[in-house]
């Protein structure tokens, strides 16, 4: 069940569009996601879910403030009647992208890199500009992580150095520059109103992950298979890779992408670093392995914590996507 408590705010910590942290009395951080609930000011006295920092969840120790007590009501326009959040107290009526463009049927005709963390995301779009110089790049976010894409200092520093062109946020997640109700349009969107060269898809911060066979949020890789093989795209599957998890199921090749690879029911390629060997469960037989030589990429980017310095090989692997998707072309 959720957990809720009072607090005042006592100091503005950041914002930006979508969002503000906040520092609340008593020592507490919050986040405010602005487009559903209104900014907050120093002094408001304000309603916070507990519920993740109580149960020690991947938050960063963050409340997320419900709503503010200083005002009656509240209020925006939204983009049309398709709502997100639904039939929850927070539902907002975003409209979508397929609301305005009708049909969206038909070949996307670009390569799409599908990755498991949304950390990959940050190397995918900054090796994809070193060896892309000048084309688009558009990062499709799934619904099974976090929901607001405001909330990601990723998205945000990419965004701001123009390594990613625009945002689509698909199914529940909001706050894309485009919204689109799955993940089939979502591709479309991204590949004829973004107008994409390619697509980087993924998961907002945080991942669901239970240590089961199946109990984890990015097996929806599959569906997002499925979709850009239906769509004429490529599929290119980032590879999650470490070298410094302490997790056994996610040391060398993880079991998430081994898994991914395993249950889908198209081939996709696969990028690997050149001169690192192919373990067997890339399932070459069946998928289009491909050695990558990477060239110099600065990455400012962490992943759970670990710089490029501290775990290289989980970079190495993830920018090889980027690089390979700079170098190939869906067909047709």
């Amino acid at each position: 069940m959720p957990g809720f408590a009072t607090a005042t705010v006592a100091v503005l910590i950041s914002e930006r569009p979508g969002l503000q942290r906040v520092g609340l009395d008593g020592g507490g951080r919050a986040y405010v996601l602005t487009g559903l609930i209104g900014p907050v000011a120093v002094g408001d006295r304000v309603v916070v879910n507990t519920t993740a920092v109580d149960l020690g969840l991947g938050t960063g120790g963050w409340h997320v403030v419900h709503w503010n007590l200083e005002r009656e009501a509240w209020g925006a326009p939204g983009g049309g009647h398709v709502m997100k959040l639904r039939y929850t107290s927070l539902q907002t009526d975003v409209g979508v992208a397929e609301e305005h463009d009708g049909d969206l049927s038909g070949p996307i005709g670009v390569p799409v890199i599908v990755c498991d963390l949304h950390s990959q995301v940050g190397v995918v779009a900054a090796a994809y500009a070193a060896t892309a110089p000048g084309r688009r790049l558009v990062y499709v976010m799934t619904d099974s992580a976090a929901l607001p894409l405001a909330l990601s200092d990723l998205v945000a520093g990419l965004r701001q150095r123009g390594v990613l062109a625009a945002t689509v946020t698909s199914g529940q997640a909001f706050g894309g520059d485009y919204e689109a109700v799955n993940a089939h349009t979502a591709l479309a969107v991204a590949a004829r109103r973004a107008q994409a060269d390619a697509v980087v898809v993924g998961p907002g911060p945080g991942t669901v992950g239970t240590g089961t066979a199946l109990g984890f949020g990015s097996l929806d890789a599959l569906g997002t298979i499925d979709a850009v093989t239906r769509l004429g795209g490529l599929p290119i599957v980032a590879v999650r890779w470490s070298g410094a998890d302490p997790r056994p199921r996610h040391r060398g090749l993880s079991h998430h992408t081994a898994t991914v690879l395993a249950l889908s029911q198209w081939p996709v390629w696969v990028a690997h670093p050149a001169g690192q060997p192919v373990p067997e469960d890339l399932q070459p037989e069946r998928h289009h392995v491909v050695p990558v030589v990477l060239p110099p990429v600065e990455l400012d980017v962490e992943s759970m914590g670990r710089h490029p310095s501290d775990d290289p090989d989980f970079f190495r692997w993830a920018a090889a996507a980027g690089v390979l998707a700079s170098r190939v072309r869906a067909p047709g």
